[in-house]
């Protein structure tokens, strides 16, 4: 009887793994919009860097993906699941996926930082969760585990205002949480995307060669979009970006300020390669 209730405890335990074919369970943000009422919940920096979720064993990306930390990196890390970013500075996401990415580990690791934002499972509002983290911690303080810091958001002007001082400062934006709220996996509505952009995804399927100056690079991305939508994105690529551009077939990320009549990204500018998650 002990070892049926035991095996029923673990099957429960890795439910959430085996449904989604080892996949981790995450959170995802939506994305604010105004009028919404996030008066009291709590906002914090959202960090550019590559997301990491440690199972209390492993790293590993949103899609799975073993992550090939050092193991000076991830042998104090706690017995507990734990969700952040791989991070090393604002507007370094490229070193950083650079340094995250290789099979092997490596001394570029020395600059990346575990940044964390939730503690998936456990229970409790947010604070209680992170605070299980924060007690960790002070009995073994580790350098390079930092848990980001969480500021009450009083009304949308305080937001506002620390929205243009993160983006003055090289930031992406800021993520706001119902502090009240359980853990969530998927998209939640307790918790949301605060940009002075939108942005989103689409397939390179071609290019457009470049003039003038760009005589030889690429001028532009021939990008589709999902719902089958095609259109050139030529702001935003630097010119080494132009002389090597992403692949044909890779998935890219771009920023835009809304849609057209026709469902066309307005104003499109290229971000990023995106991650392998």
């Amino acid at each position: 009887m002990n070892k049926t209730r035991t095996f029923l405890i673990w099957l429960l335990l890795l439910f959430p793994l085996l449904v989604q074919g080892g996949e981790p369970q995450l959170l995802l943000l939506k994305k604010y919009r105004p009028g919404m009422d996030v008066n009291g919940w709590l906002m914090s920096e959202k960090l550019d860097g590559v997301r990491a979720y440690w199972d209390g064993h492993q790293l590993l990306t949103r899609r799975g993906k073993h992550i090939a930390a050092p193991h000076w990196f991830t042998k104090d890390l706690p017995p507990f699941a734990l969700d952040g970013e791989l991070w090393i500075a604002r507007g370094s996401f490229e070193e950083t996926l650079s340094v995250v990415s290789r099979d092997q580990p490596h001394a570029g690791w020395r600059r990346v930082s575990y940044n964390i934002f939730e503690l998936p499972h456990a229970p409790g509002g947010l604070k209680a969760r992170l605070g299980k983290l924060e007690d960790y911690l002070i009995r073994r303080p580790l350098e390079h585990v930092r848990i980001i810091p969480q500021a009450m958001c009083r009304n949308v002007e305080q937001l506002m205002k620390q929205l243009d001082a993160i983006v003055a400062a090289g930031g992406e934006g800021l993520v706001l949480r119902n502090p009240e709220s359980p853990y969530e996996s998927g998209r939640s509505p307790n918790a949301i995307k605060v940009k002075r952009f939108d942005d989103m995804e689409g397939r390179v399927i071609g290019y457009r060669p470049g003039k003038g100056r760009l005589q030889g690079m690429v001028g532009a991305l021939w990008v589709e979009i999902n719902g089958g939508k095609r259109f050139y994105i030529g702001s935003g690529l630097t010119d080494q970006e132009r002389a090597m551009p992403p692949m044909i077939g890779s998935v890219i990320t771009f920023k835009h300020q809304g849609f057209s009549g026709n469902g066309i990204p307005r104003f499109a500018s290229f971000l990023r390669v995106r991650e392998e998650r």
